[in-house]
């Protein structure tokens, strides 16, 4: 199995760097998709109550005859379902159709500002944690201002902020906020839904290294120290999107890859979106 190194959050658990995403994967489709990622080696599972794949994630663990153990598996709250006691009832609703007792990590999926409800949300998943259902919990899209807001307000720093985060919307201010305050920075849409792939410097360094666009451009995602969460459900992009470790990218190639920073968002504005 391809060695995937492991994050350390600021709780202390362990999460691999390299995961498996099943966003847009219809319920029927997602069990053989995972169970191909982990036949891949994958140990990493990320999906959310939106989704509506939570059940076909949880198919393909129960037949996967992995130790539970060895997995690492994250979810996420959705918009409707924010607020103290709304939170306690998603979650277990979530715990259910994974078939799991708990899960590693919990994010709440968008800070959904217009409805101002992510710090009674928080305080929920604070009770999770305490009650041993999750592992770590932290949140998705929160901008600065919104990370600031719940820190200040709450007792546990988020120990994971997954993002839209690709070498066309790099978040260089965000992610050196996270380094500062200890929380580790997940990516997705790391490929940008494929918009950075044609980009010329992408390019140029997949013909040098004999690789792949998207190998490169999660390579730069994995030496910058983002976490990662690519999906396909092709079996051989899934196999390639893992393949990544045979390689390194110099600091000049970074340089290159940095210069490709133009704002490109592919999904909604963590200010705006509800």
């Amino acid at each position: 199995m391809t060695s995937i190194p492991n994050v350390t959050l600021n709780n202390g658990i362990e999460m691999p760097q390299l995961g498996f995403g099943v966003f847009q994967v219809p319920d029927d489709e997602t069990t053989a998709a995972v169970a191909t990622a982990l036949e891949a080696g994958y140990r990493s599972i990320d999906t959310a109550a939106i989704y509506g794949n939570e059940r076909g994630v949880g198919r393909a663990i129960a037949e996967s005859g992995i130790a539970r153990d060895e997995l690492f598996v994250t979810t996420k709250l959705w918009n409707e379902d924010q607020g103290h006691d709304a939170t306690l009832a998603a979650f277990d609703a979530s715990l259910d159709k994974l078939g799991l007792d708990y899960v590693d990590l919990y994010l709440i999926h968008w800070p959904a500002p217009a409805r101002d409800r992510y710090l009674d949300t928080w305080r929920a998943f604070e009770k999770i944690l305490g009650e041993g259902r999750v592992r770590a919990i932290g949140v998705s899209n929160f901008q600065v201002a919104h990370l600031e807001r719940l820190m200040e307000n709450t007792g546990v720093t988020p120990a994971v902020n997954q993002v839209e985060l690709h070498p066309g919307l790099q978040q260089e201010e965000l992610r050196a906020f996270h380094e500062r305050h200890g929380i580790a920075t997940e990516a997705w849409s790391p490929l940008a839904q494929g918009a950075v792939l044609g980009d010329q410097a992408v390019a140029d360094l997949a013909a040098r290294y004999g690789v792949s666009p998207a190998q490169v451009v999660l390579r730069w995602h994995l030496q910058i120290g983002n976490i990662v969460i690519p999906k396909s459900v092709t079996p051989e992009r899934v196999r390639q999107n893992l393949d990544v470790f045979g390689f390194e990218l110099t600091d000049e190639d970074l340089r290159s890859l940095a210069a490709l920073d133009r704002g490109l968002r592919t999904g909604p504005d963590p200010d705006t979106f509800n």
